[in-house]
């Protein structure tokens, strides 16, 4: 082996136990980092620009081992080890001999950029530099560099000890050895890395944002309020939380800042745009949890919020019939079987719906509207239709009363609560994962990340309970783009235009198909 290739295969595995780790800015972040890397068994040293606050960094991070001692997570003859290895450093002088130095500063290009070049001049042509920015671009911080392929991303996601996703972000310049190094150092302090390339919001802040915009989308439309809207993402979607009231736990400043950042860092791509009720909330200072208002009202005993739409009881219809194919739904009509209700198929060409006794018809959310129809009821995506324990249907102005009780007393009878929101286009979650599957197949097709990356980010990042591919997988690959297609027609602007990506994905299928 020559010395260039050691070198280079060198560079490529974790940096070293025994090496030294620095991390600049003692904030929130930065002794979370600290923490991470000082539990996996490295020296330490944590600098910050104001004046002693590198030394209350110390003592916080060495609070957070006792807890740790504490609840039996670490011995205390560990965390006597972790203390001797953990330093303040008063000066950036003293990260000479960093291996590896990660900047959790704020989020200014220019200030990282001056610090880094500053970091250059300290540190040996072998340190690899990293940053923790969520929404800068690394191309554009490590193009101030002499040495710019040293220069990678590590976005923590916070609280950065207990989360364990880290994404590993190339820049335009970033070697791959570098890129491997940053990599398996994740790795080897216990943590789950996925790589991406530089595109704004990386992976999880660009694919997510559809989960929030939707939700806000909803509401504009006076579809349905907050509560209702968040439950049935919850309760149906299978999500943890919905989108209001995550926001408002993030913080609706924050969170409209990532939002803005990414559709500015693609050129105000209308796919992306923010959203104005949201504008609104940040502008009255109602920020979410930390102000005590922001969707939702909070004190000290927690969240204060309406009770979501849920439908009276009803009676159940006598009998359903089955048109067409009703895949990926089929489950369904086990559970109407099992719930006792008759239940006859006919194989007509009429599309995907349920037949009533009252003449109108049930059918699964595809971006269509109730009033484009005579009678017609829409039924949302459920992550699972037999755990799933609240269905948000949509019924339009043309829809008799008589079909919409019917259809609520099936699903009653199937065990569900039922939300009954307006006559909005692809409803609340079937929307929602449309346009996820497809932000994920655009990631995928243009280099950002592959496929099985996409997922792990997404569940771990924003603890979603399937991957956007995964799920694409589940429902069929016509799917998204049938939706999408659908609400495009109707709201041509461009928020909904399938990606091209989406596009080939679908055809592959049906030329597939065609060609068996």
């Amino acid at each position: 082996m020559t010395d260039t290739e050691a070198t280079a295969r060198a560079a490529g595995t974790a940096v070293e136990r025994d090496r030294t780790v620095a991390v600049v800015g003692a904030g929130t972040m930065g002794q979370g980092i600290a923490q991470v890397a000082l539990v996996a068994g490295h020296p330490v040293r944590l600098h910050d620009a104001a004046p002693g606050r590198a030394e209350q960094a110390v003592e916080a991070v060495l609070g957070r081992l006792d807890r740790l001692v504490a609840k039996g997570r670490l011995t205390p003859g560990e965390r006597e080890a972790a203390a001797a290895r953990l330093h303040p450093a008063a000066a950036l002088d003293e990260l000479a001999d960093a291996a590896l130095v990660v900047e959790a500063i704020v989020e200014r290009l220019t200030v990282k950029q001056e610090l880094f070049t500053a970091l250059e001049k300290i540190v040996d042509d072998d340190c690899l530099l990293a940053t923790n920015t969520s929404s800068l671009s690394v191309t554009a911080i490590g193009g101030a560099l002499r040495l710019p392929g040293r220069f990678v991303g590590m976005h923590f996601f916070n609280p950065a000890p207990l989360l364990p996703l880290v994404e590993v972000v190339s820049g335009f310049a970033t070697d791959i050895a570098s890129a491997t190094r940053a990599y398996e150092t994740a790795r080897a302090w216990g943590k789950t890395p996925v790589a991406c390339a530089d595109t704004p919001g990386f992976l999880v802040n660009r694919i997510a944002r559809p989960f929030y915009a939707e939700a806000f989308a909803v509401y504009e439309e006076q579809g349905a309020d907050p509560a209702t809207i968040d439950a049935v993402l919850r309760e149906s979607g299978g999500f943890r939380m919905g989108a209001f009231e995550l926001t408002d736990l993030i913080g609706q400043d924050v969170n409209e800042a990532v939002t803005t950042s990414v559709w500015e860092a693609f050129f105000q791509d209308p796919r992306f745009r923010p959203s104005l009720a949201q504008r609104r909330l940040v502008e009255a200072g109602m920020l979410g949890r930390k102000t005590g208002r922001g969707w939702y009202a909070y004190d000290d005993q927690g969240a204060h919020s309406p009770e979501p739409h849920t439908a009276d009881p009803a009676d159940p219809p006598a009998h359903v019939v089955v048109e067409g194919d009703l895949e990926p739904f089929g489950v369904l009509l086990d559970m109407i079987r099992e719930a006792g209700i008759p239940l006859r198929e006919e194989d007509e060409d009429r599309g995907t719906r349920l037949e009533l006794p009252s003449g109108g018809q049930l059918a699964p959310a595809d971006g269509q509207t109730s009033v484009e129809f005579r009678d017609v009821v829409y039924f949302d995506l459920a992550l699972d239709y037999r755990k799933a324990t609240r269905i948000a249907l949509a019924a339009g102005p043309d829809t008799t009363q008589e079909t919409l009780g019917q259809a609520i007393g099936l699903f009653q009878a199937l065990g569900k609560k039922v939300s009954v929101i307006g006559d909005v286009p692809g409803m609340i979650v079937a929307r929602t994962v449309a346009r996820l599957i497809d932000l994920a197949h655009e990631a995928v097709a243009k280099g950002v990340a592959t496929e099985e990356d996409v997922d792990t980010a997404m569940r771990l990042g924003v603890n979603y309970p399937l991957g956007p591919i995964e799920w694409s997988r589940r429902l069929g690959r016509n799917w998204a783009y049938g939706i999408l297609e659908e609400l495009h027609q109707r709201d041509p602007s461009g928020r909904y235009a399938p990606s091209l990506a989406l596009y080939r994905h679908s055809y592959a299928d049906d030329k597939g198909e065609a060609g068996r």
